[in-house]
């Protein structure tokens, strides 16, 4: 620009700096920028305090837990409590406190559910992730997510007036099949946690890069080779914790058991084909009575409670351990 042209622009009022199209580099706002870090402060506070309340709500629970759970201990022995193959609290002025035949129920329920859930939901996270087109995928996934929604209480009405009389009873017989029975119980829980093995194993298989499955069929493996022996191996820390989680919610479940299963308690060597009482099931047969605040009988409800609280923490360390154990990270 020659001094012609800056004396015009100086006439003109216009800056020669921005006339020549240089950049003008304004004053630094000091108020907006105080504004925005006391918001960002505010912020800060609120997304803390919901921390904080999510913390001492779970410090709040498991404190009610111990100190209820200690005056049961105090009443009853913590030997008899957890090694006592009998369970009648309300067996006059001798009660028996012997936790195992609900642990026992509790269990064997598990133990069918997951029988269930766990080669249904891999088998369909297999095909979702390596066999359906895009098409299908996208209906079928949330069409088997929608069992999840489906509340507790229908799947138990469904394995007392489906399961046990239309399935159960018809192939093995009226006689030996009760209606309240821990098998379709199980069936159903089964069914109720199928979407949550099914999904998360599904999401974790998607997550292996494509560049293994390319390998594998570089090499000659057949689709079912690199589905079962490349990706299914890779992804094996998400699938063991769907598995954990899925375990743990079917420990965790009562509407189903309460309206299904029955409520006597188990041998120590459960018939599926007849009634029994798990430990969420017992919690909701002394709640909807009668039980005196502060008795013996309903400080045994916290005792199970924190029995079960124990079992599910204890689920989630071995998961815990299994996905770090497990863990494949790619790049």
């Amino acid at each position: 620009m020659n001094q012609s042209a800056i004396d015009q622009a100086a006439a003109a009022g216009v800056s020669p700096l921005t006339a020549t199209g240089a950049s003008v580099s304004r004053p630094f706002d000091l108020s907006s920028s105080r504004s925005r870090n006391v918001s960002e402060r505010i912020i800060g506070l609120l997304l803390g305090a919901c921390g904080l309340v999510s913390l001492l709500t779970t410090v709040g629970i498991i404190s009610v837990l111990f100190f209820q759970t200690v005056e049961f201990f105090r009443s009853v022995s913590v030997f008899d409590f957890y090694l006592g193959t009998e369970w009648l609290p309300n067996r006059g002025s001798d009660p028996l406190y012997g936790v195992l035949p609900l642990i026992t129920g509790t269990l064997t329920i598990s133990v069918i559910a997951m029988l269930i859930s766990i080669p249904m939901g891999l088998l369909s996270a297999i095909y979702l992730s390596e066999y359906a087109p895009s098409r299908v995928r996208s209906v079928l996934k949330p069409v088997l997510e929608l069992l999840a929604g489906i509340p507790t209480v229908v799947y138990g009405f469904f394995a007392l007036t489906f399961i046990t009389p239309n399935l159960l009873q018809a192939l093995v017989g009226k006689d030996r099949v009760g209606a309240f029975n821990a098998l379709s119980a199980g069936i159903a829980v089964g069914i109720m946690i199928l979407p949550m093995v099914a999904s998360l194993s599904e999401d974790s298989m998607r997550a292996v890069p494509r560049s293994l499955r390319e390998g594998g069929y570089a090499m000659g493996a057949t689709k079912l080779e690199v589905s079962t022996r490349v990706v299914l191996p890779a992804a094996l820390s998400g699938i063991f914790a769907s598995f954990i989680l899925a375990i743990s919610r079917a420990v965790g479940e009562t509407m189903i058991i309460v309206v299904a299963a029955g409520s006597r308690p188990a041998d120590l060597i459960p018939n599926p084909l007849q009634q029994l009482q798990a430990m969420t099931a017992y919690i909701v047969q002394v709640f909807s009575g009668d039980v005196s605040r502060g008795s013996v009988r309903y400080q045994s409800l916290f005792a199970v409670g924190s029995t079960l609280f124990l079992m599910t923490l204890l689920l989630n360390i071995v998961s815990q351990r299994l996905v770090a154990r497990f863990r494949e990270e790619y790049q």
